[in-house]
């Protein structure tokens, strides 16, 4: 974080601590580095320090507060993670990027729209588009980690070898290319082994979900059981096509396959959402036979690669071919703006899946397939994979920490694989409202219940992966207060 010469670069330089007004006394007892990060970062999101102005050197910072110098260097090497600022070599740490400030009015009228009914059809558009300023909503990887040089390496490689006549209409299944691909990542690290034939390419898990909603429906199916607590999202999408969604409890084990009524059922069972529950040993056995018996599976393989404690299961897909459709994606490993994914049909179906695939749309763009295959076959997206699991597993750890400090009662459920956390509590409140309360705070997170068709416990479902270890921290205190106030100070 050296010197440079005044007016290199035409940043202006932001002299020594004053524009801070911080007090070190003022800091807890062993947080030096979170308070100071804290602070920066407010300063940056308020204005004092502006996009392109260059933050006083560490030893100059230290010298001025008198704290060490190490505290001053974890504060700018927690803003850079976050994406607030850069070094740039002599020209010292250059402020990158603002975190939006949330306006009080603005936070309170968002508080009140997400949250002031059942939640509706648009209930995740709502909840998208509400200002706060730090995001607790789960399902969405890091990011700001997007290998953006892997990616634009591979675009150049493939548009420098692709043929014109490859600019025109494709198969509808996809590419033989990123087809072949999934096929070799599926078999790496899911225990599939499947013909490249059978992938078919979709524009995620949600259209994996509507092109076998449409085929239940044409075969006369009026329902498909869901977990119980389960994906509002995904039971919203079945509902979308009239089949009845009846509940089905999850425990310890997972899905309670004895209470099966339905023909078709719809699990997540590598990492079951929200709990974070993993179908053991002898469910699988009990669900394996009734599918055998007759029964249709919806395997939703969501972020099983996400995994930090636990050694890998294998899908339901593996096992039993003939009576699984299977659906993944790449939004958890990568992000979810690509739009790619992939479904495996039972071989009974799969005619049909493939003709309302290329009635919906054609067939996917053919460009981030083929960008994508060549990630998945070099390489690159086991390397990033590899590394997210590791920033994941610090985030994840970091918000542990959080809830163990500031929510002490709270259960949390669900931390050894997966991008998020389920967290009850014993108290008797709604949780809808300690949801709206935090949100009027400027953390968004979203309500157990609103995963839940039957009465429970209330809860929150907490997202770390997309955040930085000081937000984490930050945002659970920021609900720790708003949980105070409508559990009337119950712990």
């Amino acid at each position: 974080m050296g010197r440079s010469k005044a007016g290199a670069d035409d940043r202006s330089i932001t002299a020594g601590s004053d524009f801070l007004q911080l007090a070190v006394e003022d800091a807890p007892a062993g947080g030096l580095s979170d308070w100071l990060t804290r602070h920066l970062r407010l300063a940056i999101s308020d204005g004092r320090v502006p996009i392109g102005s260059r933050l006083p050197a560490t030893r100059v910072l230290a010298a001025e507060l008198q704290v060490s110098r190490g505290v001053v260097t974890e504060a700018y090497q927690r803003l850079t993670e976050d994406g607030h600022v850069a070094g740039r070599g002599r020209a010292g740490t250059i402020v990158v990027a603002a975190p939006t400030p949330a306006r009080p009015d603005a936070v309170q009228s968002a508080a009140t729209a997400p949250f002031s009914g059942p939640p509706g059809v648009d209930i995740f558009d709502a909840l998208r588009a509400a200002p706060a300023r730090i995001d607790l909503s789960p399902g969405v990887p890091d990011l700001a980690a997007f290998p953006r040089t892997a990616w634009l390496r591979a675009e150049r490689s493939v548009l420098r070898d692709l043929a014109a006549v490859d600019f025109g209409y494709g198969d509808p299944c996809g590419t033989p290319a990123l087809r072949t691909a999934v096929a070799h990542w599926l078999a790496r690290n899911r225990g599939i082994r499947v013909d490249a034939r059978e992938v078919i390419i979709v524009t995620g898990v949600s259209q994996a979900l509507a092109l076998i909603a449409q085929i239940l429906v044409q075969q006369g199916i009026s329902a498909v059981a869901v977990e119980d607590p389960g994906s509002l999202g995904a039971r919203q999408l079945l509902q979308s096509w009239q089949l009845a969604t009846p509940p089905v409890s999850v425990d310890a084990a997972g899905i309670r396959v004895d209470e099966l009524r339905s023909a078709v059922v719809m699990l997540t069972p590598a990492h079951q959402f929200p709990t974070g529950v993993v179908l053991d040993g002898d469910r699988r056995r009990e669900l394996l036979k009734w599918a055998h018996g007759g029964g249709l599976i919806i395997e939703d393989d969501y972020d099983a690669e996400h995994r930090y404690d636990r050694p890998p299961v294998p899908a339901i897909r593996s096992m039993l071919a003939e009576q699984v459709f299977y659906a993944g994606s790449v939004s958890k490993l990568l992000a979810p703006a690509l739009r790619v994914g992939w479904l495996l049909a039972p071989p009974k179906y799969r005619d049909a899946v493939v003709a309302a695939k290329r009635n919906a749309d054609l067939g996917n763009a053919v460009l981030a397939q083929l960008v994508l295959a060549q990630l998945m076959e070099s390489g690159e997206l086991e390397r990033q994979l590899r590394f997210l699991r590791k920033r994941h597993r610090r985030r994840r750890d970091a918000m542990r920490q959080a809830i163990r400090t500031y929510l002490p009662g709270a259960v949390v459920h669900g931390a050894a694989a997966g991008l998020h956390l389920m967290m009850t509590f014993d108290a008797e409140f709604a949780d809808v409202e300690l949801a709206a309360a935090a949100l009027a705070q400027g953390v968004k997170v979203q309500p157990l219940s609103w995963h839940c068709q039957r009465p429970g416990r209330p809860g929150l479902v907490l997202g770390y992966a997309a955040t930085a270890p000081t937000d984490l921290d930050e945002g659970v205190a920021i609900v720790a207060r708003a949980y105070r106030a409508v559990s009337g100070g119950k712990s």
